[in-house]
């Protein structure tokens, strides 16, 4: 099996497995002031640190959660409720999905936030309510065409009208330097299994100051932000996970040069190819492809077929395959958004594997009726 959906889930690092195995180990609560609990504080806080030094802050500054789909709700629903609420057309589903009431920002044919339009609603919105508490969404990388957003800039522009910034940065934790959180920026979310990681376990990174009404409550841990006994063993993978990656950022020019030989031979193997989010910045790792006629899921199957793991949008609906909201924002008309797949590579991928994407893909447009011949 050849596996290219790392912006699904990447395999489980070995450091990070180890970890996991030690912490197994640890019988205390982290709550606890004996010494098997103390011990599994020291674990816990390692872990942190880990965390912290991976997104640059400070460690009290990570708050660790089951994932980043609880610490997206923890931020919109942590808010004051008349909080008006502005996200990019193109962020995640659960970020659409925990906003039900909010503005929808537009974004260009490039699948980058619409700037001027951003400063055009912050001015009307601070002039018609100059009393209401709004908060900004932006994601950092796109989880379907990995296009990255000007997240800085962004937060800029935020902190000339007086806005505080989220950021859903799952996709962009390991593969480029993070928005750093101060200033406009008030809160981040990341997940461990987005780099190598155990599922089930991620963070929300937040400034100290920044007030949140919290989701679960009880015995106050994570610094009464987040109750419950913190899963350590998840939280140790993180941790391992974490470094590991943080070591990795600089090589992946690599995986650029293999994602981009990879376009330009399926588009010269398949002329009606189309790349979403081509022109513009994106991660090194990812190809969102369409081939115009195809329904993506049955892209998926025939690759399955072939042992490749790949995917149509994102992975986190229940195994629903369904239409692409980030590409119809985007401009593309329902025949193209419907047949786009999505190619991801990460920390285990190999040259190798890119090479076998681009041959088997080639044979099933060919049998599809797509190849060269047909285009003439």
């Amino acid at each position: 099996m050849i596996y290219l959906d790392y912006n699904a889930t990447c395999p489980l690092r070995p450091e990070a497995r180890e970890a996991m195995l030690k912490a197994m180990d640890f019988p205390g609560n982290p709550s606890s002031v004996h010494s098997a609990g103390r011990e599994a504080r020291r674990v816990l806080e390692t872990s942190r640190r880990q965390v912290a030094k991976l997104c640059d802050v400070q460690a009290d500054q990570v708050i660790f959660t089951s994932g980043a789909t609880e610490a997206n709700n923890m931020v919109f629903k942590g808010v004051p409720e008349d909080t008006y609420i502005l996200t990019s057309a193109i962020e995640h589903d659960c970020v659409i999905d925990s906003t039900p009431n909010a503005e929808r920002l537009p974004v260009t044919k490039a699948g980058i936030l619409d700037l001027e339009m951003l400063k055009v609603r912050l001015g009307e919105l601070t002039t018609a309510f100059p009393e209401r508490p709004i908060l900004l969404s932006v994601m950092a990388v796109n989880n379907e065409t990995g296009v990255i957003q000007p997240v800085d800039q962004i937060a800029e522009i935020a902190k000339s009208y007086n806005i505080n910034m989220h950021c859903d940065a799952v996709q962009a934790a390991g593969k480029i330097q993070l928005p750093k959180v101060g200033g406009a920026l008030r809160c981040m979310s990341i997940s461990a299994h987005k780099i190598g990681g155990p599922k089930g376990v991620g963070a929300l990174i937040i400034d100290a100051d920044f007030e949140l009404t919290a989701l679960i409550h009880g015995g106050g841990q994570e610094r009464r932000r987040r109750s419950g006994t913190e899963n350590m063993i998840g939280i140790a993978g993180f941790g391992a996970a974490a470094e590991k990656a943080l070591d990795e950022v600089d090589q992946l020019h690599e995986y650029q040069e293999l994602r981009d030989k990879f376009e330009r031979d399926m588009k010269q193997a398949i002329p009606s190819v189309q790349i979403m989010g081509e022109e513009a910045d994106r991660l090194p790792t990812v190809s969102n492809i369409a081939l115009p006629g195809v329904k993506a899921e049955t892209q998926v199957m025939a690759m399955d077929l072939e042992g490749i793991s790949v995917s149509a949008g994102s992975a986190c609906s229940s195994g629903k395959v369904k239409q692409s909201h980030v590409l119809e924002a985007m401009g593309y008309p329902f025949d193209i958004a419907g047949s786009a797949i999505r190619v991801s590579l990460g920390w285990d991928s190999k040259p190798e594997d890119m090479v076998k994407m681009f041959q088997a893909y080639k044979r099933y447009a060919e049998k599809m009726g797509k190849g060269p011949e047909n285009e003439k």
